[in-house]
Formats: C-alpha cells, sequence, structure tokens
C-alpha cells in the first residue's frame, strides 16, 4: 500500500511528494500551494487500487 506520492510543480518545476489518504475516495481533488514557490496547486488523486495511485496538478486559476 502507498501512503505517499508525487506531483512536479507546473510553476517551478520541482517534484512534490504528498501523502496519500486512501480513506478518502477514489477521486480526490484539492488546492494546496507548492512548498517550494509558493504558488497555487489544483492536486488531483486517482486511485485505481492500493498499488496503484496517480497523482497530478494544475494551477488554480484566478
Amino acid at each position: 500500500m502507498q501512503d505517499e506520492a508525487s506531483y512536479i510543480c507546473d510553476s517551478c518545476g520541482e517534484e512534490i511528494i504528498v501523502p496519500i489518504d486512501l480513506a478518502a475516495g477514489s477521486h480526490q481533488q484539492y488546492v494546496e500551494d507548492c512548498p517550494v514557490c509558493c504558488h497555487p496547486n489544483v492536486v488531483h488523486v486517482e486511485v485505481l487500487d492500493a498499488e496503484t495511485i496517480h497523482v497530478w496538478a494544475e494551477p488554480e486559476s484566478e
């Protein structure tokens, strides 16, 4: 079971590691500021099973 995953910040290009909460459901979306450049990202988490998790982010529209 994975408890972390990562995405690449569109603003600064850094890899950001985020915790995965499997109890939150198979499709999750939330806004999180990049810890490196502080730009807000909409983080998407798709849990296919305990071993296959897709995480990606896009800039938050203003």
